[in-house]
């Protein structure tokens, strides 16, 4: 058997302190594959600049002219995680046999890269990265991520239990992958959905390298917001059964409050008037919310805007030719304009 063609993308967003450390480990990990046959010698490692302001893009740039192994591909301004790791696949599926994702951070076990590659090579066409525990998280981050988990699965949502986007895709997954048009792609729902042979690999997460995390509290709950929105109309659902309830209950308390009327037991007061208000208000108003929530994403939807814009490719170089051509032939008409 010939030895595939493998792809590393790595999402970057200002990774310029962990960056080069990131480069070193990697490089040193797929020369070591290289060496052993395990992978082609035409394998790559191709670095997404997703709009970085600090010197993220240069530091890729000059490895990619420096390192044999290192690609990078820019894009034209932030497009997200999600968005700028999709660019990386699309853009190394054709030159590869199966691409691997992993975060820029590196706390995701490169040593089990060959294990991935391993049972690609038995037939598996996807391998999910998963964790075995999280030691490492605050309580709450454990907490609350055990229950995100949860709360899809009885959603009805398949994700795979504690993985993130650590995964080996086969070209062929890939290709099936850009079918999915939406514009809100939720790759840890999304690529569940593709089917074919899948398997997992158990490893321990590290620490961060160097930097902060690129998923604060407010962006994890945005992040699980738009999981769960993009998946499931079980919260509408939800927001019906509870307005349906709490429509019963008035009636109940509206039949009680008349049977104390006619027997003269009423007593004037305010309190059980405007807390049944600010209940009832509150209600409506989560429920505009969430409504407004699924009309967003169907806004989006509807607009059909590019996912991602890319400003330099230097992992194919035709394209990067062709940019080249294009730009002379831009020059040459500006001069001529200029002349006449």
């Amino acid at each position: 058997m010939n030895s595939p063609i493998v792809t590393i993308v790595v999402p970057c967003y200002n990774e310029e302190s962990v960056l080069q450390e990131t480069i070193s480990q990697l490089c040193g990990l797929m020369r070591g594959l290289v060496d052993e046959n395990v992978v082609s010698g035409q394998s790559k490692i191709l670095f997404v600049d997703d709009g970085s302001k600090d010197q993220t893009w240069k530091i890729i740039y000059k490895e990619t002219i420096n390192n044999e192994y290192v690609r990078g591909l820019k894009l034209s301004r932030n497009a997200g995680h999600q968005n700028a790791l999709l660019a990386g696949l699309f853009t190394a599926k054709e030159a590869s046999d199966c691409v691997i994702s992993i975060d820029a951070d590196l706390q995701d076990d490169i040593q089990v890269i060959p294990e991935f590659i391993r049972k690609f090579n038995e037939g598996c066409e996807i391998v999910y990265g998963v964790r075995q525990k999280r030691d490492l998280d605050s309580f709450f981050k454990r907490t609350s991520a055990t229950g995100f988990y949860k709360l899809m699965n009885k959603m009805g949502v398949n994700l795979v239990y504690n993985h993130a986007d650590f995964r080996l895709m086969s070209k062929r997954a890939i290709m099936e992958l850009e079918r999915f048009d939406e514009t809100n792609l939720f790759l840890r729902g999304i690529v569940p959905l593709i089917g074919f042979k899948t398997d997992s690999v158990y490893y321990d997460r590290k620490e961060r390298l160097a930097g902060e995390t690129k998923y604060p509290f407010k962006k994890m709950v945005a992040f699980a917001l738009d999981g769960i929105t993009s998946f499931s109309v079980t919260p509408i659902r939800l927001v019906l059964w509870l307005g349906c309830l709490s429509f019963f209950i008035s009636l109940l308390f509206g039949s009680y409050f008349l049977w104390l009327k006619f027997y003269g037991q009423t007593e004037t007061g305010w309190t059980s008037l405007i807390t049944s208000i600010w209940l009832i208000g509150g209600l409506q108003l989560i429920a505009v919310g969430l409504i407004g929530e699924y009309i967003g994403k169907i806004y989006n939807e509807s607009k059909r805007r590019p996912k991602y814009i890319v400003d330099l490719d230097l992992f194919n170089p035709l394209d990067l030719k062709k940019r080249e051509q294009l730009d002379n032939e831009r020059n040459s008409i500006d001069k001529l304009s200029k002349t006449n």
